[in-house]
């Protein structure tokens, strides 16, 4: 018997949220090794690093998210890929903002990051499961 509230082939909230944090702490740790990268050994300002850093995580987000949380949702991928990327865009248009002004602060650019990106993954889940990730 099934006493669970979720319907069968359907992800508990606490599935989904489990693999929320397992994928977006992959995304983000993709993110941050980026930005990490090309400052420490390119020496990009960290500010376009973080362009690149988010282009790349998007990559990971996106498949982990449509393979792994949100699968049992069966949305069409090309619409999630772009409701996606809206979210996505949003998280890092706050991210990039936040960022800019961390810095201008005189935060360290690698500990600001980091702080940055746990803030903007909450907003990121809420939108995914409510609206990026949606069938209908």
């Amino acid at each position: 018997m099934n006493y669970s509230a979720e319907p069968t082939g359907q992800h508990s909230t606490r599935q989904r949220l489990v693999f929320f944090l397992v994928v977006g702490a992959m995304a983000a740790a993709v993110h941050w090794l980026v930005v990490v990268g090309l400052v420490s050994q390119l020496g990009l300002k960290p500010l376009l690093a973080n362009i690149i850093g988010w282009q790349v995580a998007f990559v990971a987000s996106f498949s982990g998210h449509y393979l792994l949380t949100f699968r049992d949702q069966s949305a069409p991928l090309g619409r999630s890929a772009l409701r996606f990327f809206g979210v996505s865009a949003l998280g890092f248009s706050i991210n990039e903002s936040a960022y800019a002004v961390t810095l201008a602060l005189g935060w360290r650019y690698d500990w600001a990051l980091l702080l940055v990106l746990m803030a903007v993954a909450v907003m990121t889940y809420f939108l995914s499961r409510r609206w990026a990730f949606l069938r209908s």
